[in-house]
């Protein structure tokens, strides 16, 4: 998937999490899965706690994160 299409699953929008990077559809702030992966967590496990994300959207995450 190209960079882009990954960052199209990113939303900022000021009435949304504070205006906080998210993913789109979801109240999950971009920094927080960061944080989680930074620490260990690894993306299997991110998928079983949040449920309705893919894997695509952590790639997302790390993607916007890179910018």
């Amino acid at each position: 998937m190209m960079s882009a299409d990954l960052l199209s699953r990113i939303s900022i929008d000021p009435n949304i999490c504070f205006g906080k990077p998210c993913i789109r559809g979801h109240r999950i702030w971009v920094s927080l899965i960061l944080d989680f992966l930074a620490s260990g967590v690894t993306i299997e496990y991110l998928l079983e706690e949040y449920s309705g994300i893919e894997r695509e959207d952590i790639l997302a995450c790390i993607a916007y994160g890179a910018e």
